[in-house]
């Protein structure tokens, strides 16, 4: 198959929608929050500004076009952010040590004055360059910031709320919880490059699986369903929890999903603007510990990311599908995701998103954890504009996640898209349903 064809005019105005969002998104921000650490694993706010301004320099200008920088200092401060782990994490610099947002604002400035003249250079996409050949640095930077935008909102969303809402009976009741059975069949995991215009290392190469007959839960696992388990006393039970999740649950004190509230015996939704009465239709988000923990209690597991791509890609008559619908490309219609929405919708909103199988939900409106560990597909070799995008965390204690949240962009909905986190970090936009099998 001959070279997919890269739409260079296409990919500078994503360029140009990826930078006024991120502006956007922290104009948002008050002075105080722009300089604080809502995750404690994670940088302050400040950081993440210059850091995908930083990336885009360092990755396309300086180490594809060899040229040089604009601020050789925070090209290296702003470098690269770092995963959360259980133990250390970023240090809880003090604010004086971080630049002024002016700063930033004129560095970031600088920096895509340059990257526009990388993306209007005939030789953008010259073959004799790693990071070049194909457009590979020039997706690299756009994918990142895109991701960029969905991590940008998991932060914000642990800042102070700005009120209490007054809604009641948010998205109404629930569907009643019910399985599909799936027939044993073949999927197709990852891609091979020439299929796509550009995919990450953890993606490739294609591989295949047989996957036995399961059955699967038809829609996410919901608020209301999940308070079922923690009035069935789930968070005091040791035995519904694997050793070292039950020790992060007693350490932390944890006793129902971060997302979650409780004031005066009522439990409230913290969106990302206010809080509201628990919506009882609107998938649970929840770390992997929490959602195992679930699906023991429910005698059940969760799916392997072969088992999600048999539901998801996959059909009755062996046929697998470029999206759960079909062939045609992620809208509106086909999920809760591209930011229409900040928060979650009820589960099965988008019946068009559907899949051969009739499970709802399967992009968008939550990412699905499986119980894979994150590891590589037969072949992998780390992509050179960015090589440790992934082999940094091939190292048993990452989960794969699949499908979308409300805050993944649609242009970077595909079916090998595969996201990780570690299973007690319970800050994504992340739900599950439950398989038996």
């Amino acid at each position: 198959m001959p070279p997919v064809d890269v739409d260079l005019a296409a990919c500078r105005n994503w360029f140009h929608r990826n930078r006024e969002r991120s502006r956007a998104w922290f104009d948002l921000l008050t002075p105080e929050a722009y300089r604080a650490q809502p995750i404690a694993l994670r940088h302050p706010v400040v950081f993440y500004e210059g850091h995908v301004a930083a990336f885009n320099v360092n990755t396309l200008v300086k180490r594809g076009f060899e040229r040089p920088g604009v601020d050789a200092d925070l090209e290296v401060l702003f470098e690269r952010g770092i995963d959360p782990s259980e133990v250390g994490g970023p240090r809880a610099d003090g604010q004086a040590e971080w630049p002024s947002r002016s700063r930033v604002l004129e560095f970031a400035a600088a920096t895509d004055r340059a990257v526009e003249r990388a993306l209007a250079d005939d030789t953008l996409l010259r073959d004799d360059h790693p990071i070049l050949r194909g457009g590979l640095g020039l997706f690299t930077i756009l994918e990142h910031e895109a991701m960029h935008h969905e991590t940008l909102l998991y932060m914000f969303h642990r800042l102070p709320t700005a009120a209490t809402s007054t809604i009641v009976g948010v998205g109404g009741s629930p569907p009643t919880p019910t399985m599909v059975e799936v027939a044993a069949g073949r999927v197709t995991l990852g891609v091979d490059p020439d299929r796509v215009p550009f995919a990450w290392d953890n993606e490739l190469h294609s591989m295949t699986a047989d996957v036995p007959a399961f059955a699967i839960d038809v829609y996410d696992v919901t608020n209301r369903d999940f308070l079922a388990f923690i009035e069935d006393g789930g968070y005091a039970d040791a035995s519904l929890w694997s050793p070292d999740n039950w020790a992060w649950r007693e350490r932390e004190g944890i006793e129902y999903p971060t997302f979650w509230a409780r004031r005066d015996g009522r439990w409230f939704w913290r969106g990302l603007f206010d809080e509201m009465p628990l919506p009882p239709a609107w998938p649970v988000y929840v770390s992997h510990a929490e959602a195992e923990a679930f699906a023991r209690w429910k005698s059940l597991r969760l799916p392997t990311e072969a088992e999600y791509h048999r539901v998801a890609f996959g059909s009755p008559d062996g046929r697998e599908r470029a999206m759960p619908w079909g062939e045609a490309p992620p809208s509106a219609r086909h999920g809760n995701f591209d930011l229409q929405h900040w928060d979650p919708v009820p589960v099965g909103s988008s019946p068009a998103g559907a899949s051969a199988w009739g499970v709802h939900d399967l992009v968008g409106n939550g990412w699905e954890w499986t119980s894979t560990v994150f590891a590589p597909f037969p072949g992998f070799e780390p992509t050179a504009s960015y090589p440790q995008y992934s082999a940094d965390f091939f190292d048993g204690g990452h989960y794969v996640m699949k499908g979308a949240s409300p805050a993944t962009a649609a242009a970077i909905v595909r079916r090998s898209w595969r996201n990780w986190f570690r299973p007690r970090y319970p800050y994504p936009y992340a739900t599950f349903r439950c398989v038996r099998g």
